[in-house]
């Protein structure tokens, strides 16, 4: 059996529904085990412990949210050379382009020697004002059906000894 974990923050939903419909296309691949975490619950042991990664974010300011690199932040040395080779993707929640945060992400992921596996997946709200900003966020169907596809891929490599 192969874990994928799934390491997500959310202020307003957006990135929330990304990860969890990340998860349920995951989750219909038999031989892999789904584990949908908030960055703040997981750390260098669970990265050890799986076989793939899903990093999901908002972008705030431009970048990857705060509780998503302090993830990183108390993972990466602990974990640095051991997870070579792994697999990953990233999913962002964006208000403008998204573009910061997932060039945030791949940085890190590159300094672990990760492998991506998957362009980005950025999902545009235009949210410009104050208010919309901080609005929850209702992401459409066909987004969320992307981001599931992106889990199912993900999972299906694994099961098949691709990754």
């Amino acid at each position: 059996m192969k874990t994928l974990l799934v390491v997500f923050h959310s202020q307003t939903g957006g990135a929330a529904a990304m990860a969890e419909a990340a998860a349920r296309g995951a989750g219909d691949e038999p031989l892999v085990t789904v584990r949908l975490c908030h960055a703040d619950s997981v750390g260098p042991a669970d990265l050890l412990a799986a076989d793939a990664y899903l990093f999901v974010t908002p972008e705030y300011l431009g970048a990857m949210a705060g509780r998503l690199k302090d993830f990183f932040d108390r993972s990466y040395y602990p974990v640095l050379d051991r997870l070579n080779g792994r697999p990953y993707a990233v999913l962002v929640c964006a208000g403008s382009d998204g573009q910061g945060a997932a060039r945030q992400v791949m940085r890190i992921a590159t300094g672990w020697r990760l492998k991506a596996v998957a362009e980005p997946l950025i999902v545009c709200t235009r949210a410009q004002t104050p208010e919309a900003i901080l609005a929850p966020k209702i992401l459409a169907a066909d987004d969320l059906d992307r981001c599931a596809e992106v889990g199912a891929a993900l999972a299906a490599g694994l099961a098949l000894g691709i990754y």
